[in-house]
């Protein structure tokens, strides 16, 4: 599977750009998924379900499953947070997994960086950065720059990228 980060700081607009992205590289006939990482006590269950009061128990993992979806929960227990390849390998094929967040990993990476968040960018020290989307100018000249809002644009690059890396 081709995978490419999604990396920038809080705030700078990497779920928005997903959020339009997809259905732009959707629409170019790729199959995606996305792996996102998640603050430290995110939780997808509810409080009081059957699910939750199973892992409240002690389950280490909970498969929910319904004519429509399922999702798999596993509790670390005190483990370690496993790699993005251990979670990558637990995804069906296809095409293009884009990864939000993870920015420390030495993956092909887009960057999402806007000036007004007051955070510097992570280009100038990430060679792994392969373009970065931007509403500005970028530190670096010559890395290749996107438009932030030019989704065409930005779902022309991913495609590309996703077929020559593949």
């Amino acid at each position: 599977m081709r995978v490419l980060g999604i990396a920038g700081w809080s705030g700078s607009g990497k779920t928005t750009l997903l959020e339009k992205l997809i259905p732009a590289l959707i629409g170019r006939g790729l199959t995606v998924s996305t792996i996102k990482h998640a603050h430290h006590d995110f939780d997808v269950d509810q409080p009081g379900k059957d699910s939750w009061r199973h892992r409240e128990a002690g389950a280490t993992e909970v498969l929910v499953s319904s004519d429509r979806r399922w999702a798999l929960m596993h509790e670390h227990r005190g483990a370690a947070e496993p790699p993005l390849a251990e979670l990558l390998a637990k995804l069906a094929p296809v095409d293009l997994v884009l990864v939000e967040g993870f920015k420390r990993e030495a993956t092909p990476k887009l960057e999402v960086w806007r000036a007004e968040t007051g955070k510097p960018p992570l280009h100038p020290e990430d060679p792994s950065i392969v373009a970065v989307a931007s509403d500005g100018p970028i530190a670096d000249p010559a890395r290749t720059r996107l438009d932030i809002d030019d989704i065409e644009a930005i779902a022309d690059f991913v495609a590309d990228f996703a077929r020559r890396t593949g």
